[in-house]
């Protein structure tokens, strides 16, 4: 797996490197040497934020925390990332490095969900919009997300709240 770790408004000490490189290790057993994992810390008032995303075939594994020290909110999404991997596994062992889940004692704490339940299906007709009319929208509905056709691109486009309060825009990539 390859590591890529950026600090934000934060220098990163040769400890943290070396304890980021020691727990994403243990992730390893689950994905091929092509794995690349981006860690990026952030200094956020008292806090500090770690993010770990990891891309592997297509697929993304993501986690962040924030805690007063990075240590111990680089050990609690590591936590995170081990519980989304074995909460997934029968529908992950088809993407990720075979023999991956060999060790039982890995799974035994999180029981796996065995099927997706998709209790609502719902079709409503998209209008061309500009982001702005979008975020409106979906803060007139009280929703934390709402899909819309953009009317410069005529792209299906997401505008989703982030925790933070700002707002994020997803557009697919051509």
């Amino acid at each position: 797996m390859k590591i890529n770790i950026t600090g934000r408004k934060v220098p990163i000490s040769q400890s943290f490197t070396q304890r980021v490189e020691k727990k994403l290790k243990k992730l390893e057993k689950f994905f091929d040497s092509d794995a690349q994992a981006e860690v990026t810390i952030t200094q956020e008032r008292n806090l500090q934020r770690v993010e770990v995303t990891i891309r592997h075939g297509g697929m993304l594994f993501r986690a962040e925390e924030a805690e007063p020290e990075a240590i111990d909110a680089l050990d609690k999404l590591i936590d995170v990332l081990f519980r989304q991997i074995r909460r997934n596994k029968t529908r992950l062992e088809k993407r990720l490095r075979e023999n991956a889940f060999n060790d039982k004692s890995l799974l035994d704490e999180e029981p796996e969900e065995n099927e997706i339940d998709i209790v609502r299906s719902k079709k409503f007709p998209v209008k061309p919009m500009d982001v702005e009319e979008a975020v409106l929208q979906m803060n007139m509905l009280g929703h934390q997300f709402y899909m819309f056709r953009n009317m410069d691109s005529n792209e299906i486009n997401v505008v989703y709240c982030r925790r933070d309060g700002k707002y994020g825009l997803l557009e697919p990539d051509a």
